[in-house]
């Protein structure tokens, strides 16, 4: 099997149990210039508070050049070339303006056998990070460093494993410096009707806490889907997505805590709206 990067371990269980779930109002939609360019704006209400954000998109040959503002003034660009001297490679520049600390390079490279991805600040004392993924027949491995040449101390360090067949994805993963324990399972009932199946828990050694969610999802039609989870908190919520057009999505999701009833649920919509 072919490997994937240290952030893709434990992904598919963690998109169906949190993924598409919200508790505000979120609308997005997408449009394309004649000369190729798309252009997305989108706008989120939580609580009373808007949030905006606009964001270009430009695609030639091998090279993607995007440029993002908000609504807090920040402009964020990224500049990604694919095969750039070898196949498989990826390269990424990005920074943000105003902030004069944020330019990075980073590399991500994929092999048969491995997948390897590396980046570093472009400061006078950077933090580096590096990580790594594995993989032999249905077992992948990985770690994820990161070390600040300002302090010389390790930020982060984390490890993590994944077991993948057709229909089944059980990992393991290790992090925040050895205090946070997750384990995670994702299993595909039916490709027919999308129906899946996953659970997380996850225990945190410094306060001794155990956190675990269940989730589901089901394909009511080739266009319509609904999800929902519950967590030993006594959280539970549920969506309903539609796409009503392609690559258009409707959702609607709600949260109700099961042990506070007399507090008023919390729901939440989205839409999505591309050419």
């Amino acid at each position: 099997m072919r490997p994937c990067l240290y952030p893709d371990i434990g992904k598919k269980a963690r998109d169906l149990l949190y993924k598409d779930y919200h508790t505000d109002q979120k609308f997005t939609i997408t449009t394309y210039t004649s000369d190729g360019v798309a252009i997305t704006a989108s706008g989120t209400k939580k609580n009373e508070v808007i949030f905006g954000e606009i964001q270009s998109q430009l695609k030639n040959k091998n090279i993607t050049v995007d440029v993002k503002a908000n609504s807090d003034s920040n402009l964020l660009t990224t500049i990604t070339v694919n095969e750039l001297a070898t196949p498989g490679l990826k390269t990424i520049f990005s920074f943000a303006v105003p902030d004069q600390k944020s330019g990075k390079v980073e590399l991500q490279y994929l092999h048969d056998y491995a997948g390897v991805n590396a980046s570093i600040g472009l400061t006078a004392n950077p933090v580096v990070n590096i990580s790594s993924v594995f993989a032999i027949n249905t077992l992948s491995v990985g770690a994820d460093i990161s070390f600040d040449t300002a302090t010389g101390n390790f930020t982060k360090y984390n490890s993590g494993l994944s077991i993948t067949t057709a229909d089944l994805i059980a990992s393991l993963t290790l992090n925040n410096k050895g205090d946070s324990l997750s384990a995670s399972y994702y299993h595909l009932v039916s490709p027919l009707s999308n129906t899946a199946v996953g659970a997380e828990l996850i225990h945190s050694f410094s306060s001794n806490e155990n956190t675990l969610t269940f989730g589901t999802q089901h394909a009511l039609d080739p266009l319509t889907t609904v999800k929902a989870r519950f967590n030993n908190y006594g959280k539970a919520n549920a969506l309903i997505q539609h796409e009503w057009r392609p690559k258009s999505f409707f959702t609607i999701s709600a949260e109700v805590d099961t042990k506070a009833i007399e507090k008023s649920s919390k729901v939440g919509l989205s839409l999505v709206l591309k050419p």
